[in-house]
């Protein structure tokens, strides 16, 4: 929806920047996330979409490689990075390897509602670990 109108939406981006707000690029790596995007939006973090996880980096080449390259460019552009869908040790294990800031996915806890949520954070002894690799 973003990108009918790049001038106008990085504009009112820029608008929401200037109040504090951190923006996020999800699904990056399919449907429109375009690199050009990357240096024309005002982005916090680039969310590598599951379909890149799921190919489990440890087996494919390929897989890994491209993972690795999008840490590496999004940090170099000062993003955050955070890997959807990690669902094994394996993954983990490599994300974290790459340096990559955030993960989330079913290794912790399928989708929970609010009151869930609250519940699972008082019973785990390092709730920060949830949050970051």
């Amino acid at each position: 929806m973003l990108f009918h109108d790049t001038r106008d939406s990085l504009q009112k981006l820029s608008a929401l920047k200037e109040f504090g707000v951190k923006l996020s690029l999800d699904d990056f790596g399919t449907g429109y996330s375009s690199l050009s995007y990357l240096q024309q939006l005002p982005i916090d973090t680039l969310k590598i979409d599951q379909s890149f996880i799921g190919a489990n980096p440890q087996k494919g080449p390929r897989g890994g490689a491209i993972i690795s390259a999008i840490v590496t460019m999004a940090h170099s552009l000062g993003m955050r990075v955070v890997a959807e869908g990690v669902e094994t040790q394996e993954q983990l294990n490599f994300l974290h390897q790459i340096d990559c800031d955030a993960i989330q996915g079913y290794i912790f806890s399928p989708p929970v509602i609010v009151d869930e949520l609250e519940n699972l954070l008082k019973q785990t002894t390092s709730a920060s670990s949830l949050l970051q690799v």
